[in-house]
């Protein structure tokens, strides 16, 4: 069962908006230090808050990790003893770690990602739909003119305030490069908003006003589910931009293992850049004698 402080750590880093990997123990076969059910939270820089394993089997869990926070994806990972491959198994990613003293590890690894966020401006009938409807759809709302602040990988900002402080909203998220924005507003009346914008014609061009689909919607209701339509829609068709960077890579000079290059991961700095290694043996091997690891790579 997963200690409070840990827990408290996830709850944290959930209402901070940062994305994280809970790693859990499934089974470990001796002789190992760890017990099923242990457990650690991996954050996007490579650091391990937690225990699962030492670190030889940090190396594979860290590079694991990163990329499941890439790809957002749930993932059994297997971690065996020895440098050859290692046979398969259904439903389970299995990494030969050359350097494990232990016998083998399985680990469940599933990642939070903060949802989507959704910006709203504005407290009118529309905007309370919208805010209604995206909270349902899984969109993380914030909603209000005061706590709106645009952010680069805001998923969308919806200016519905019907006349009020709708230049500043609008040229702030076109600044950031908000993927989405959308002015609810008359064609005529959005037109001549946007044409005042203090920005770039390039800029100016990438609001959506009237903001939604054509679908023929009257009520507040219908007009909030235009939008939303329209906001995916738009997420569908634009490039996949995921929570966390593909990690880094690079490879251990003396066990031949690939690590994640984090500031998190086991390293040495010398005059032919930095090193990266699974644990502590092969970062000491090196340096007992650096030029002759150093030929080899």
């Amino acid at each position: 069962m997963i200690d409070e402080r840990l827990a408290q750590r996830a709850r944290v880093l959930t209402s901070e908006r940062v994305a994280h990997v809970m790693v859990t123990v499934v089974r470990a076969q001796r002789p190992t230090s760890v017990r099923a059910g242990d457990r650690a939270i991996v954050l996007p820089d490579g650091t391990i808050d937690g225990f699962v394993g030492g670190t030889c089997a940090e190396a594979s869990v860290r590079l694991h990790a990163l990329r499941v926070m890439e790809t957002g994806e749930g993932l059994m990972l297997r971690i065996v003893p020895g440098d050859a491959d290692a046979p398969a198994l259904e439903g389970a990613v299995t990494e030969a770690n050359p350097c494990l003293s232990g016998g083998s590890l399985e680990l469940f690894l599933e990642p939070s990602i903060p949802a989507a966020r959704l910006l709203v401006v504005g407290d009118t009938p529309i905007a309370r739909e919208l805010v209604s409807l995206g909270e349902r759809l899984g969109y993380a709302v914030v909603a209000g003119d005061d706590d709106a602040t645009p952010a680069p990988d805001d998923a969308a900002l919806v200016v519905a305030s019907h006349g009020r402080d709708e230049e500043r909203a609008l040229e702030a998220g076109l600044r950031e490069g908000v993927a989405y924005i959308g002015l609810v507003a008359s064609r005529v009346r959005g037109a001549a908003v946007i044409a005042a914008l203090d920005v770039a014609q390039p800029l100016r061009a990438r609001v959506h006003s009237p903001a939604g689909l054509d679908i023929g919607a009257h009520t507040p209701a219908e007009i909030a589910l235009s939008i939303l339509a329209e906001i995916v829609a738009t997420r569908r068709d634009a490039p996949s931009r995921p929570a966390v960077e593909a990690p880094t890579q690079a490879i251990d000079p003396v066990c031949g293992m690939t690590v994640a290059a984090t500031d998190a991961t086991l390293h040495v700095d010398g005059a032919g850049g930095r090193v990266f290694f699974c644990g502590s043996g092969c970062r000491d091997t090196f340096a007992a004698d650096p030029a002759h690891h150093v030929a080899g790579r």
